[in-house]
């Protein structure tokens, strides 16, 4: 396993400088946002898709700091009901697709997306318990109608590009959000559709991780290093979920916390190991969006622990004589 880093997360200044500072922290793995809800800083896809000098200064750039594109990020909502925003959503994904083939990135992360309740709906529904029976209608209509028919398209779309692994990001708002959604989706569309495996929005679900990865095995194509700490007061007052503003901290019954910060060391270890136990062998994507923390401060940190928790080498193969 090796530890890499959103470049959104240093969207603020240009990739040279980025860069410059990554490779300070000795990164050599990049996720790379090429649109969606971050936007592309970093890479304007449909410019360097037109304009073939604009791709090579930036393919140069990251190879001359011996960096690698782990994988393109385009987080957005291809199914939102409002049409024109779902087109947007799909302009971004689709030429993310086309500059993968392109640099022969092996993987796009993304979300699931999630439709509104019925073909007139302006806003995303995000449905969380079944009954009353509008929900379970709800249900029906947005995987039935919508989100299976369009991951069948999309993973057609992506296999013609080369692409084979689309790791979607379980993420609450989403209708993939947990290990079971994945899976369902994943059974109706092929194997394309895997986990970007993102701990910190199953830590305050109340989802074990280390269950999860068990359940997931193959399926897991990408893990985001991200952290949460729940907040034991305030759950055991409200529950877990929680609308308030992330900048509300103290108020909130859980929060985004760098690395460490939301779980120990042995916590993480035992996702890293476990990881590795059923086949993971890729990147460990710093992902920072502890509002406590600089972006500095946190990677900073997230660097520090993940290097003493990471498991680097290979095992060689005479390793048991057995």
């Amino acid at each position: 396993m090796k530890i890499g880093v959103i470049t959104v997360l240093f969207g603020d200044r240009p990739l040279l400088v980025a860069l410059d500072y990554l490779q300070k922290l000795g990164i050599t793995e990049l996720e790379i946002g090429a649109g969606g809800y971050p936007a592309s800083q970093h890479c304007k896809t449909e410019e360097m898709l037109a304009d073939k000098s604009k791709l090579n200064e930036f393919v140069k750039t990251i190879k001359d700091h011996g960096m690698r594109i782990n994988a393109l990020s385009t987080h957005g909502n291809c199914v939102h009901p409002d049409k024109q925003v779902a087109a947007k959503f799909q302009k971004d994904f689709e030429n993310t697709i086309k500059l993968a083939e392109i640099l022969e990135v092996p993987k796009i992360i993304t979300f699931s997306g999630c439709p509104g309740d019925h073909e007139g709906a302006k806003y995303s529904n995000w449905v969380t318990c079944f009954w009353p029976d509008d929900f379970s209608k709800i249900l029906k209509y947005q995987w039935e109608d919508v989100l299976i028919p369009y991951w069948q398209k999309t993973v057609e779309y992506a296999n013609s590009h080369g692409i084979n692994k689309i790791a979607l990001e379980m993420h609450p708002g989403f209708c993939v959000y947990n290990t079971e959604s994945l899976l369902k989706l994943r059974n109706a569309v092929g194997e394309t559709v895997g986990a970007n495996f993102d701990p910190s929005h199953l830590i305050w679900q109340g989802i074990e991780p280390v269950a999860a990865i068990r359940k997931l095995g193959k399926a897991i194509y990408h893990v985001h290093a991200k952290d949460t700490k729940v907040d034991k007061y305030n759950t055991a007052v409200n529950g877990v979920l929680d609308t308030k503003h992330y900048g509300d901290e103290i108020n909130r019954s859980w929060v985004f916390r760098s690395v460490g910060y939301g779980n120990d060391m042995q916590y993480w270890r035992d996702m890293i190991s476990n990881l590795r136990m059923v086949g993971y062998d890729d990147v460990l994507s710093i992902e920072h969006e502890d509002s406590i923390m600089t972006s500095e401060e946190g990677l900073e940190k997230a660097v520090q622990f993940l290097k003493e928790s990471i498991i680097s080498e290979p095992l060689p193969k005479s390793m048991f004589w057995a």
